[in-house]
C-alpha cells in the first residue's frame, strides 16, 4: 500500500474518531430496532401500503419480505434523468420475482447546470444538493423499507442522494444510473466553436446548432463534469454495480444491470445472512478510495466540496489538504474532456473504470480491504458486465488499455500526479485543477483585474479592455453570497485571450467544476467574500499570484490591503426562487467544510 495513502486514511480516521463513533453508534442503534415495518402501528402499517395490490399487502402485513424504497431524481426535461422513467416498473417486476415488494418512496428535484449555466437559476444549484438529500430523508422517513435503490446521475442529486441515505446508514442502498448519451459532436470542436462565438466569428444559429449536435440524446452529458465523476466516485465507492457508469441508455445491458441491482440491494437486507448496511461501507478507506479516483482521473473539482460534505454525513472528517497530500502521489490515469479530447464513451471503450481499478490497485493506491454491495474487497469491481445468452455475465476488465491517448496504466501515466492542487496564502485557501491546463500556465502573476459579475467581464472583453496580462477576481460568488454558481461564461473569453498570447488567470470564491478548462482557475476561495475574505477588498492593479506548482494564492502588499473596507456585492435575494433560499445562504458552511447547511451532521 502506497504510504502516502495510509498516512492520509490514519490522518483521517483520528481526526474522525469521535464524529464517526457517534454516527455509527446512532445507525446501528436504528438497525437494531430490526425490520422497519415492525415498528409501525396497524393504522401506519395500512396507511403505508394503501395502494399496493393485495399481494403485496399480504407481503408486507407479515414483515417477513423486504421491500426496497425507490427514490428517484427522474424528470423528462434533462435528458440525464429522462431515461429513469421505466425504472420503478422494472424493479417492481424484478422486486416480484424475488419474493419481495418495491415502492416508489419519492423524487427528489434535478436540475441541471448546464441549462442555468449563466442564469439566474443557477443561484439555486448548489443548495439543491442538500434539498435533494432533504428529500431523500423524507422518502424514507415512512419507516417502510428494508432497503433503498437511488436512481441519480448529474451534479448535485448523487451527492444530495447520499448524504440523505447515510442518516438511514442502518439500510443497504444501491445507486441505480441511467448511463450517458452516446457521441455527438466531438468535445474539441464544441469548444472551437464556443470560442469563435465569444470574438463575432459566429452567430447564435450556429453557436445552437453545434450545442444542439453534442446534447443531442437521452442520457447525461458526455463530457468527465461533475455527472460522470459521480459515476466513477460511486463505483470506487462500491455503491454501483462495477462496469455500469457508462452503459447507454435503453441498451439491453443497462436493462440488465437495472434489474441485477435489485437482485444485489435485496441480498444485503438484515433479513437474510449477508446484511450490508451503507454506513458499513462508507467509511474513511472508501472516502479515501473516492479521492484517490477524483485525482487518478482528473474528475470535477465540485467534488472537493461534494465529498467533505458525503464524508461529514458519515462522520469523517476531510479537508483540502488531504486532497493535496494525495495528488502529489496519485498519477494521472485518463484524458478525457476536458483533459484531452476523448469522451466518457470512448473512454469506456478503451478500457474504462475496470481497468483503472483493477491497476490501481496492483499498484497499491486504493484500499481493498473495504466494504462493497458485491462482498468484502473492492477487488470484486474490477469486473466488465456483458450480455451472453440473454443473461448477465461478468468477465475480467480489459488487461491493457486499448488506447493509451485516453487511459494508461500506473508505470505509464499522462501525469506523475493527480489534476488538482491546493493554493494557499495570504488570499486565503483555494481549489486549482491542472489537469487541462499546459505546464507553461500553472503559475500567473499579474495584475488584478475586478469584476463585479460574469456580464461585467464579458462587456469589458468586448470593448477590448482586456489585451493584457491580468489575473480576473470575481468576488462574492460563493455560498453565502449567492449560493454559489458556476462561472462557465468566464471560461470561453478568457481562453480566447490566452491563445493571443496573454498570461490570464481567474481568482474567485465561486466554482467552476469539471468543465473549468485551459485556465489557471483558483475557485472556491475560502474564507469567502461574505465571512471576511481580503477577496473582496482587492483592487484593479494590485499585483495577485496563483501558483499551482508552489502551491501560492497571494496578492502583494497584503497589510495595506487588509486595511481597506471591503466591497460585497449586494447579490440578488429575490426573484427566480431565491428568496426561499436566505435561511440556506445564511447557514452555508465554507466550501473547505463541504458548503453545507448540515455542518458536521
Amino acid at each position: 500500500m502506497n504510504p502516502v495513502v495510509e498516512k492520509v486514511t490514519r490522518r483521517i480516521s483520528e481526526r474522525s474518531k469521535d464524529t464517526r463513533a457517534a454516527y455509527l453508534a446512532r445507525v446501528m442503534a436504528a438497525a437494531s430496532e430490526g425490520p422497519a415495518r415492525g415498528t409501525l402501528s396497524c393504522s401506519n402499517l395500512a396507511h403505508g401500503f394503501a395502494a399496493c395490490g393485495s399481494d403485496d399487502k399480504t407481503a408486507l402485513s407479515a414483515g417477513v419480505v423486504p421491500n426496497i424504497a425507490i427514490v428517484s431524481a427522474y424528470n423528462d426535461m434533462l435528458s440525464a434523468h429522462q431515461p429513469f422513467e421505466t425504472y420503478p416498473a422494472m424493479i417492481r417486476e424484478a422486486a416480484a420475482k424475488q419474493g419481495a415488494v418495491a415502492q416508489f418512496a419519492g423524487g427528489v428535484p434535478a436540475m441541471c447546470d448546464g441549462v442555468t449555466q449563466g442564469q439566474d437559476g443557477m443561484d439555486l444549484s448548489l443548495f439543491s444538493r442538500d434539498v435533494i438529500a432533504l428529500s431523500t430523508a423524507i422518502a424514507l422517513s415512512h419507516n417502510m423499507f428494508d432497503a433503498v435503490l437511488c436512481l441519480g446521475i448529474c451534479d448535485k442529486i448523487v451527492p444530495g442522494l447520499l448524504i440523505g441515505a447515510l442518516s438511514f446508514g442502518q439500510l443497504p442502498v444501491v445507486f441505480v444510473p441511467a448511463g450517458p448519451m452516446v457521441s455527438g459532436l466531438g468535445n474539441k470542436e464544441k469548444a472551437r466553436i464556443r470560442e469563435e462565438y465569444a470574438v463575432g466569428k459566429i452567430g447564435r444559429d450556429e453557436l445552437l446548432a453545434a450545442e444542439s449536435a453534442a446534447y443531442h440524446a437521452p442520457g447525461t452529458c458526455t463530457f468527465y463534469g461533475t455527472a460522470n465523476t459521480n459515476q466513477m466516485l460511486m463505483e470506487f465507492l462500491g455503491l454501483q454495480l462495477p462496469g455500469g457508469s457508462f452503459v447507454n441508455p435503453g441498451t439491453q445491458l443497462r436493462d440488465h444491470l437495472t434489474v441485477e441491482a435489485v437482485n444485489t440491494v435485496l441480498l444485503k437486507t438484515d433479513l437474510g445472512d449477508d446484511y450490508v448496511p451503507l454506513a458499513k461501507i462508507v467509511d474513511e478507506k472508501a472516502i479515501v478510495n473516492g479521492i484517490v479516483g477524483l485525482l487518478a482521473t482528473g474528475g470535477s473539482t465540485n467534488h472537493t466540496i461534494h465529498l467533505v460534505a458525503i464524508a461529514a454525513a458519515a462522520g469523517i472528517q476531510i479537508d483540502w489538504q488531504d486532497f493535496s497530500d494525495l495528488s502529489d502521489v496519485i498519477p494521472q490515469l485518463t484524458r478525457v474532456y476536458p483533459n484531452g479530447t476523448a469522451d466518457v464513451n470512448h473512454f469506456h471503450a478503451a478500457g474504462g473504470l475496470g481497468f483503472v481499478l483493477s491497476d490501481m490497485l496492483n499498484s497499491g493506491l486504493l484500499h481493498e480491504d473495504v466494504n462493497t454491495i458485491l462482498g468484502f474487497g473492492l477487488r470484486n469491481f474490477c469486473k466488465e458486465p456483458h450480455i451472453e445468452s440473454d443473461k448477465l455475465v461478468w468477465k475480467d476488465p480489459q488487461p491493457e488499455s486499448l488506447d493509451e491517448e485516453i487511459i494508461r496504466p500506473c508505470t505509464r501515466p499522462f501525469k506523475p500526479e493527480g489534476g488538482l492542487r491546493l493554493v494557499a496564502g495570504n488570499l486565503g485557501r483555494a481549489i486549482v485543477k491542472v489537469s487541462a491546463v499546459d505546464e507553461e500556465h500553472h503559475a500567473v502573476e499579474a495584475p488584478a483585474k475586478v469584476f463585479q459579475s460574469q456580464q461585467a467581464f464579458v462587456d469589458a472583453f468586448n470593448n477590448g479592455e482586456l489585451e493584457q496580462d491580468f489575473v480576473a477576481v470575481l468576488s462574492c460568488q460563493g455560498p453565502r453570497a449567492n449560493g454559489m454558481p458556476e462561472l462557465h461564461k468566464l471560461t470561453p473569453y478568457l481562453g480566447v485571450l490566452q491563445n493571443r498570447g496573454f498570461k490570464v488567470a481567474l481568482v474567485t470564491d465561486g466554482r467552476m467544476s469539471g468543465a473549468s478548462g485551459k485556465i489557471l482557475a483558483a475557485i472556491q476561495v475560502t474564507p469567502e467574500a461574505m465571512c471576511g475574505g481580503i477577496i473582496a477588498k482587492i483592487q484593479d492593479g494590485d499585483r495577485v499570484t496563483v501558483d499551482a506548482v508552489n502551491g501560492v494564492l497571494s496578492v502583494s502588499d497584503a497589510d495595506n490591503i487588509q486595511s481597506r473596507e471591503a466591497v460585497l456585492l449586494e447579490a440578488p435575494q429575490q426573484g427566480m426562487g431565491r428568496e426561499l433560499f436566505g435561511a440556506f445562504r445564511e447557514r452555508a458552511g465554507s466550501a473547505e467544510s463541504g458548503a453545507s447547511l448540515f455542518g458536521g451532521i
